[in-house]
């Protein structure tokens, strides 16, 4: 493939991916004003029409954000590729640090910080514009700036070491370097699943025993009765963040927890709460989460192997506004050029991923009902879209791009089947 050709394929996928965005958006918008006036049938004896209401001006004011941080992100990637920003960046870069892994790493981090610069405005505005308009942000400035330096340091705690390994991999471990790379990282993410629920996520987050007994009586019951064993029942004091409501059980093996947000355990009845967390263990008990990782390395390796391959070729490199060094060692580059390409080329297969996890939904819906009483499970569900004030009238084509969960419609009137 010649330069040229690479940089028109760029530009085609790049707008075929912006013009289809801009279109589920609009669809988007539009469906959800042209029922905002009115519940919907099956919810109209749960749900006010005030709730409603909230839950379709909040998701119309998230869609227009994620407008112009799409429109903002379009031209941060450009600017970044054809326009020379990645050039620009490595020229200077190399001239401070010369050549070497400093040069390589200094450029990542570079980028990084650049990146995280860009998006800081709308991380701000997400949370205290948007979330406090409709009520759900309950967090402080200083507790912002606290997260944010907390990010930022494990980040390079934790980062900065295993970019060193797999940029040494990817100039001394040969032609193979990428399956190497791949082992590295697949033990890297099955560490990180043993390690965050317990060593990384208290330094953000305070997890106590959960205290209720005859709730904790009804949870180990339902457990015994699935066959899950868990290292503890936790609550997580998500309310000093958000008004948001969930729950989920993390870590892998032996390091299984079960957390529940405060804000649900205020809000649900116990019931409620057992047929909730019965749909979380069936996502466990359907070897969903198993798939799901299964999945996940397998395609890192797949794309992994083609990066070995893109590494190596100058159209990859020149077709984006970078002009390699012919001397040095450009595996940083190719790695940025990469991550910053690759949800481009692969945007248009989303449906695919949604349409596997809304299966995996209805499934684990099914496991809750039963072990459980369906009408439990609608009640929560009920509640957790008014609280969460998620939308009850996606447009269904934006839906099948975006949602990971079913309709709330359609998911109810499945579960209800389950009688």
């Amino acid at each position: 493939m010649t330069p040229f050709a690479f940089s028109v394929l760029f530009i085609g996928f790049v707008a075929a991916t912006l013009l289809v965005r801009l279109w589920l958006a609009s669809r988007h918008v539009r469906h959800v004003l042209a029922h905002r006036h009115a519940v919907p049938a099956e919810f109209a004896e749960k749900i006010p029409l005030s709730a409603h209401q909230k839950a379709a001006d909040y998701t119309v004011a998230r869609t227009h954000l994620s407008l112009v941080h799409l429109a903002v992100n379009t031209a941060v990637l450009m600017g970044f590729t054809l326009l020379g920003g990645l050039q620009w960046l490595s020229v200077h870069i190399h001239r401070l640090t010369g050549p070497g892994m400093t040069y390589q790493i200094a450029l990542i981090a570079a980028f990084a910080l650049i990146s995280g610069l860009i998006e800081l405005p709308f991380d701000y505005h997400r949370q205290f514009k948007l979330e406090a308009r409709f009520g759900f942000n309950k967090m402080t400035i200083k507790l912002f700036v606290s997260d944010l330096v907390k990010q930022t340091l494990i980040g390079a705690v934790i980062g900065l070491p295993l970019l060193w390994v797999i940029l040494s991999l990817m100039g001394k471990a040969g032609d193979l370097w990428w399956l190497y790379a791949w082992v590295v990282w697949t033990g890297f993410q099955l560490l990180m699943l043993v390690i965050f629920p317990t060593v990384i996520q208290p330094l953000f987050n305070k997890f106590t025993p959960l205290q209720d007994e005859s709730l904790r009586a009804r949870i180990e019951s339902l457990m015994s009765r699935v066959g899950f064993a868990s290292k503890g029942l936790f609550v997580m004091d998500g309310s000093k963040r958000s008004a948001h409501g969930n729950a989920y059980f993390s870590g892998f093996g032996a390091a299984k927890r079960i957390v529940f947000f405060d804000t649900l355990l205020a809000r649900l009845a116990p019931s409620e709460i057992e047929a909730v967390l019965a749909h979380e263990l069936g996502h466990f008990k359907l070897k969903h989460i198993i798939k799901r990782i299964g999945v996940m390395f397998a395609m890192s390796l797949g794309f992994l192997a083609l990066l070995g391959y893109l590494k190596t070729q100058v159209w990859f490199y020149t077709g984006l506004g970078v002009d390699p060094m012919l001397l040095g060692n450009n595996d940083a580059m190719a790695l940025l050029l990469f991550m910053l390409t690759l949800p481009v080329f692969t945007f248009l297969l989303s449906p695919i991923a949604s349409l596997t996890s809304r299966k995996h939904e209805f499934e684990a819906d099914a496991f809750a009902a039963k072990h459980t009483d369906p009408q439990d499970l609608v009640s929560a569900l009920v509640k957790l879209y008014e609280d969460n004030a998620s939308t009850l009238t996606p447009d269904p084509v934006h839906s099948a791009f975006y949602d990971s969960h079913p309709p709330a419609s359609v998911r109810i009137h499945h579960l209800l089947a389950q009688q």
